[in-house]
């Protein structure tokens, strides 16, 4: 019964996060907290779903023309190698939902209150300043078992960086790039074949984002505009968050 309704969740989750360029990773990870997932294999099942879902949005915002590797790559040129560190980190389960819970409230409420992007945007921060700003949050993605996307646009939008559909392409493929390099690191870190071998019951959560994203990006936006989908996905993001940072409180009180 829990692996059926993880199933279902995880599909709404994939299908709401795809409609808006994202992957899902923070949801699902703090899902499987929520359902009491093995510590060690969260990070591993999260990053292969962000994987499957974005990998679908970044080839059809390339074929579109939206990504271009010249103004994408200062953001990548750390976040990559960080990325794999973050994923190779040791930390306290308490410390992890911790992060985790203030990650999700960020993303909620950066979801809910998007800033307008501004009208004839144009290239905005140097070269250190992004590099830097996608080592921060490569290393957070790789800990947490996220992408960092979720992250990105915001800042982004603030700055001016681009038009909406430019940004929703280079958090795309930095979602799709670091859940790769994240995952690397979270394997190495498993060491083993027998810790991976706790993944198997979380096998059908793999072809229900592969589904809910591939819905997500062609259909969703027929139904509803992107900023009712956006706002959709913010309350669900801050309803785990807020059930994330109980479980911490309850977790560092007792």
């Amino acid at each position: 019964m829990k692996v059926a309704l993880l199933t279902s969740l995880f599909f709404l989750t994939a299908l709401l996060y795809a409609s808006v360029g994202f992957g899902g990773g923070s949801t699902y990870t703090a899902l499987l907290v929520l359902t009491g997932a093995n510590y060690l294999i969260i990070p591993v099942v999260s990053l292969a779903c962000n994987i499957i879902v974005v990998s679908g949005n970044s080839f059809n915002y390339w074929r579109a023309g939206l990504v271009s590797v010249q103004r994408i790559w200062p953001f990548l040129v750390l976040s990559v190698p960080m990325a794999w560190l973050g994923g190779r980190l040791h930390i306290p389960q308490t410390v992890f939902i911790g992060l985790l819970a203030l990650a999700l409230l960020f993303a909620g409420f950066s979801l809910l209150f998007q800033p307008t992007p501004k009208p004839n945007s144009t290239p905005a921060g140097s070269l250190p300043l992004n590099a830097i700003i996608g080592g921060g949050l490569g290393l957070l993605s790789g800990i947490v078992g996220i992408g960092g996307g979720i992250f990105l646009a915001p800042i982004l939008h603030r700055i001016g960086w681009g038009k909406a559909k430019e940004i929703a392409a280079i958090c795309s493929l930095f979602i799709l790039v670091n859940s790769i390099s994240g995952l690397s690191g979270q394997l190495i870190k498993l060491g083993g074949l027998a810790q991976l071998e706790l993944t198997q019951p979380y096998w059908l959560l793999l072809p229900a984002v592969l589904f809910g994203g591939f819905i997500g990006n062609r259909m969703s936006l027929k139904f509803f505009s992107e900023a009712t989908v956006r706002k959709l996905t913010a309350v669900l993001v801050l309803f785990v968050a807020v059930r994330l940072l109980w479980k911490f409180l309850t977790l560092t009180l007792s």
